[in-house]
């Protein structure tokens, strides 16, 4: 059973895996391009040209991404911030990175 606003895992493809390392070597052995949100990520998330084929993995929330996670992402990616404040809740974060990607391909 899962829980999202307004129906939307009707429309969105969500997966779950056991081991998210092993998957990501996986996709990467497919040829998916995956990119890691990151609040140090050295790029820019308006400055990346999105993969047609890409995995976009968001880290829990204060912890962020795991360091091994980190280094099986092909690169990392961040939301700049200003202020005081270091990082945005995940799900507003996924909606930045997400709507920017689309909005790319369009």
């Amino acid at each position: 059973m899962a829980k999202a606003a307004a129906g939307a895992l009707e429309y969105l493809p969500i997966v779950r895996v056991g081991n998210i390392n092993q998957t990501l070597r996986s996709l990467k052995d497919m040829g998916y391009f995956v990119y890691g949100i990151d609040e140090r990520g050295p790029t820019r998330y308006l400055d990346v040209d999105w993969a047609e084929h890409s995995v976009i993995v968001m880290g829990a929330e204060g912890k962020g991404l795991h360091e091994l996670v980190k280094k099986n992402c092909d690169m990392l990616v961040s939301i700049p911030m200003s202020g005081k404040i270091a990082s945005l809740n995940v799900s507003v974060a996924t909606g930045i990175v997400l709507f920017s990607r689309l909005a790319k391909r369009v």
